[in-house]
């Protein structure tokens, strides 16, 4: 073998494809931003292969789907800024749109890994960044003295990318497509203990959700002896949150409860509590003044400016989104925005739905719950918070949607130098 020809060996395809695999659900917990320009970057060297010739478009039905479903929300928020005259006011916020733009391409890519080996990737990649999280979390709440945010810079954008890692272990570990059980058992505490740390209250109960749907999706794995198994597991994990997570959950409980009562009773905005209600009255009216097109991408920072300067007679606390993410695409994009928005996480719904309906084959339906976790983590998580607009919850979205689609309902497709090349076709005889 020449030089050249090991080279090509060991930066093939395949092992590029699952080198960025790793990274891709490795980094959003441990690293943030590094996933971004991961993924991003993943996005446009597809661009090239497919111009090269070196890839094809993967096209399926539930891609298709989810493609028309995420290039409307993107169409929907030009042409809200298309209406409003302000292009050029929004041509950097509506440059993140390219993550989204990015999903068809990346598919064609990513469906050229085997699904088994894919399946393991995620699995145990999302093992490695509970790991990796716990350690920053444990840092920053013990040693600093703040929420964990692990690499995001943000608890409740860190506790949303750890449940999504937290979950794939869970998955991994039920539906039995990794069979290392308790490295996953003890990844899946690391994560719960990571998102306990962050003291984001909105991404318990997405943990909560997203962990019960879990096992009502994987309840045929379920004999007597796991099932044992699982409740010693759930056991321990139960312990050590009380354990370590109760003063937390306390502290974070009397926090909601004292604002609640200062906002009741006293019309007190400027708690935590407060701020979420005067954005989403805020938002409320900026949406009534513009409800099908809305403002444009870029308005929210200037009108909760204006809106609490007018409204409530209070300085802005430099808010850029009104804290509930179909509220911030109803003002920024309108009605057309916000149902092009929900069609995203319907579809993919529907297509995981379709899944778990007909199929028993374990990858595909987990897959499925892939996508299923990432919307309940998502939808709920955007409750109170962002739902898209950021960008490591943006390029983790696509990378769960991708690879999810892919493992659920793809097919895995050959790279064009492996197809056989066609017959040539026979002289005819005289």
């Amino acid at each position: 073998m020449t030089p050249i020809s090991a080279i090509k060996q060991h930066v093939s395809p395949s092992r590029i494809n699952v080198t960025f695999s790793i990274l891709c659900f490795f980094f959003p917990p441990v690293l943030g931003s590094a996933v971004s320009f991961l993924f991003n970057g993943g996005g446009l060297w597809s661009v090239l292969l497919l111009a090269l010739k070196r890839r094809r478009f993967n096209i399926d039905r539930p891609m298709t789907a989810m493609t028309v479903a995420i290039y409307a929300y993107c169409a929907a928020s030009v042409l809200a800024s298309i209406v409003n005259n302000s292009i050029a006011r929004d041509a950097p916020h509506l440059a993140g749109l390219i993550t989204f733009l990015f999903f068809p391409v990346s598919y064609a890519t990513w469906s050229i890994t085997e699904k088994t080996t894919l399946t393991r990737i995620v699995v145990l990649a999302s093992a490695a960044a509970c790991f990796g999280a716990v350690l920053l979390a444990v840092v920053q709440y013990h040693g600093l003295g703040i929420r964990a945010e692990g690499g995001a810079g943000n608890p409740i954008v860190f506790a949303t990318v750890a449940c999504l890692s937290m979950m794939m272990c869970l998955a991994g570990a039920l539906s039995g497509v990794e069979k290392n059980r308790a490295l996953l058992a003890c990844a899946t505490l690391a994560g719960a203990v990571d998102i306990v740390y962050s003291g984001s209250r909105i991404i318990w109960l997405a943990m909560l959700v997203a962990g019960i749907a879990v096992l009502l999706i994987n309840r045929r794995k379920l004999n007597n002896r796991n099932a044992i198994r699982l409740l010693l597991i759930a056991g321990a994990i139960g312990i050590v949150i009380a354990v370590i997570g109760l003063p937390i959950i306390s502290e974070r409980a009397a926090f909601l409860f004292s604002d609640w009562d200062a906002l009741a009773t006293k019309g007190d905005h400027t708690t935590a509590l407060g701020l979420r209600a005067a954005l989403w009255q805020i938002g409320l009216s900026a949406f009534h003044d513009m409800p099908i097109f809305g403002h444009g991408i870029a308005a929210s920072r200037e009108l909760i400016k204006d809106g609490f300067h007018n409204q409530f007679h209070m300085p802005s606390t430099g808010f850029s989104h009104f804290h509930n993410g179909f509220l911030t695409a109803l003002v920024e994009a309108g009605l057309l925005g916000a149902v092009t928005l929900a069609a995203v996480f319907f579809v993919a719904a529907r297509n995981a739905a379709i899944v778990l309906r007909t199929s028993t084959d374990a990858i595909e339906r987990f897959g499925a719950t892939m996508i299923v976790v990432t919307a309940i983590t998502y939808l709920i998580g955007g409750l109170t918070g962002i739902l898209v607009g950021h960008d490591i919850l943006d390029a983790t979205l696509m990378v769960f949607l991708v690879s999810g689609t892919y493992l659920a309902s793809g097919r895995q497709q050959m790279l064009p130098e492996q197809q056989a090349p066609a017959p040539a076709p026979q002289a005819s005889r005289p």
